[in-house]
């Protein structure tokens, strides 16, 4: 099938790997370390196949609305539901707890970004989904943040703050790109009506 390329199907095994990480994440602090381990592994390929999704598709020029679609879908996934079991009391590391609101305004950027999306369309009767470069700089430090807070025991003692740095900066980078999703898409807006004024002229 079309498209059913090399890129897409790296992007589905992403969702389906998903759920293995996220029964990891839940057995955190079950049975030492081994938990622990396997999800920070589970965690770095994802966050690889990620690149080499984007790669593939670029490389071999097999982007597809699909795959446009599909893609931030699946870091989506990814990072929401680390960032809310390691929010929690019973799942987080130990010592290397997030703050609540640190999936609160992960889960709050996406949601009212979707929500503008649905406004645009309902607008202007057209889909705009547009990958944006505060967006990608969210994803990469939210993914970053997400890999230091499963490797954080086994860090340094002087590098232990670097958990706290990339929980905050991945929380301005979200409100900065939800802000940036915002003015994009009313933007968009606006042209659009622009245009179709000129047309009925």
């Amino acid at each position: 099938m079309p498209w059913l390329s090399w890129p897409n199907r790296i992007t589905i095994a992403r969702i389906v790997l998903v759920t293995p990480l996220v029964i990891c994440l839940l057995n955190l602090n079950v049975d030492g370390a081994a938990w622990r381990y396997a999800a920070l592994g589970l965690f770095a390929l994802l966050s690889i196949s990620d690149a080499v999704d984007g790669f593939l598709a670029r490389l071999f020029k097999q982007e597809t609305p699909l795959g446009r679609f599909l893609d931030p879908v699946a870091d989506k996934l990814l990072v929401v539901s680390a960032v809310v079991i390691l929010s929690v009391d019973a799942t987080a590391v130990p010592g290397f707890q997030l703050p609540r609101w640190v999936p609160v305004i992960a889960i709050g950027k996406d949601l009212f970004t979707v929500i503008g999306f649905l406004l645009v369309y309902a607008v202007t009767g057209q889909y705009f989904i547009q990958p944006r470069r505060w967006g990608k700089a969210c994803t990469t430090v939210q993914l970053l943040m997400i890999a230091v807070c499963l490797a954080a025991p086994d860090l340094p003692g002087p590098l232990h703050p670097i958990h706290t740095a990339m929980y905050w900066l991945a929380s301005v980078l979200a409100v900065i790109a939800l802000v940036d999703y915002i003015r994009i898409g009313n933007r968009f807006a606006d042209d659009y009506h622009a245009k179709s004024q000129r047309t009925n002229l």
